[in-house]
């Protein structure tokens, strides 16, 4: 078994810039996984890892040996190594090597009656990994993103997301190419937008339906507007006329999970 002490090894320079670059993530077609349950989602999610990196301080290799029957390298590294690769104190001392996925929207698999949460040119990591989570939580049939603005490999993504970047089935496209997906399957688009819009609590969500949610800053593009079944919006009572994209989307997703009737009381 490989062992590797050096922050300055060439294969770690290497890693450090899949952490930092997108552009590395993307030319290698790989990204770092970090932490026991992210990775355990991972492969829950069939991602192939490549390679598993590990502190023997606090984590053994049997541990490793039982995540998963598929083979990967395994390199044992030190502390110092595994501070300069991990944001975080608290993942048991393991890291992997994944290979990214396609995330084209032919590949989505989705049911006769899909409820479908697309978000439109989010920019912060932090928001789209929010919103992943509460995606997984409500069990939503899949995640769209139109107009991607930031890699989905993000670092920042996984690690806000605990793992739900490999829970949820992720498609990526332009807003065009997007609108005439959803319409092609006969999905309903409700834009969740100021312009024309009703209350997000009167409209129907128990047919075939994708939310759509944009930018705080700029909102969501005219296209949205112009093939919505119906704009919606979250009353505000207070003197601000938005909130958190995230925690937009939690409502409305749960407004359609409870009209579903999938929501325990």
């Amino acid at each position: 078994m490989k062992q590797i002490t050096s922050i300055q090894n060439t294969f770690i320079k290497s890693l450090v810039l899949l952490q930092e670059k997108s552009k590395s993530r993307k030319q290698s077609g790989t990204f770092l996984i970090e932490g026991k349950r992210e990775i355990e989602l991972a492969i829950k999610g069939d991602y192939e890892l490549e390679t598993i990196l590990f502190l023997p301080d606090l984590i053994s290799k049997d541990q490793i040996n039982k995540l998963s029957n598929n083979s990967f390298d395994l390199i044992e590294i030190n502390k110092e190594v595994y501070q300069k690769l991990a944001y975080r104190d608290t993942t048991e001392g393991i890291l992997a090597i994944a290979k990214i996925k396609s995330h084209v929207l032919s590949d989505l698999i989705l049911p006769e009656n899909p409820l479908i949460l697309v978000m439109e040119s989010i920019e912060k990591p932090g928001n789209i990994g929010a919103m992943l989570r509460t995606c997984d939580a409500a069990n939503i049939d899949a995640v769209i993103i139109a107009n991607p603005k930031t890699d989905l490999y993000n670092p920042n993504i996984v690690r806000s997301s605990v793992g739900c970047l490999f829970t949820n089935q992720i498609a990526t496209g332009t807003t065009d190419d997007v609108i005439q997906f959803l319409k092609d399957k006969n999905i309903s688009i409700f834009s969740a937008t100021l312009q024309n819009s009703n209350a997000y609590h009167q409209e129907n969500y128990t047919n075939p339906t994708a939310l759509v949610v944009g930018t705080e800053a700029t909102g969501l593009t005219q296209a949205w507007r112009d093939h919505s079944k119906q704009n919606i919006l979250i009353p505000m009572q207070g003197e601000i006329d938005s909130m958190n994209v995230s925690v937009a989307s939690a409502i409305l997703l749960y407004e359609a999970k409870r009209q579903r009737g999938f929501i325990q009381q």
